[in-house]
């Protein structure tokens, strides 16, 4: 939608960037302070600026909306589903010991990430198409 050229190239090179910090900070989150929520508050937020300079219809051409609400589904899975199993093996909700720690935090991060990341796209696009009055797919 914006129609400034210098604006345009140095977002789409940035892109991949904010992308990658998004999954750096993922990835250390049981490291150093961070995690799922803030990573997945990154990875969105760019693509959100992807949204804001070329429109909401380019942006579902990249990413269809049902891929969006798929990725919702699977974060909930994945964060439930490793409290569950957990539950399953005898343990309290969410108690990693059967499971492993590290595996057990990755899984809930990762669920935690894809759901905030599917939430906050899901919320730019519905608050942009209400304005617009455009149907989602």
């Amino acid at each position: 939608m914006v129609k400034d050229t210098v604006l345009s190239v140095v977002a789409l090179l940035m892109l991949p960037f904010i992308i990658l910090f998004g999954l750096y900070i993922q990835f250390h989150g049981d490291y150093t302070p961070g995690g799922g929520f803030q990573a997945g508050i990154i990875i969105a937020s760019g693509i959100i600026l992807y949204a804001m300079l070329f429109g909401i219809p380019t942006t579902l051409k990249a990413i269809p909306y049902s891929y969006i609400k798929f990725i919702n589904a699977l974060g909930i899975f994945l964060y439930g589903g490793t409290g569950i199993l957990a539950m399953l093996l005898g343990q309290n909700f969410l108690s990693y010991d059967i499971i492993g720690q590290k595996a057990g935090i990755f899984l809930v991060e990762f669920g935690v990430m894809f759901t905030v990341c599917s939430s906050m796209l899901t919320m730019y696009i519905s608050f942009t198409r209400k304005k617009s009055n455009d149907k989602l797919i």
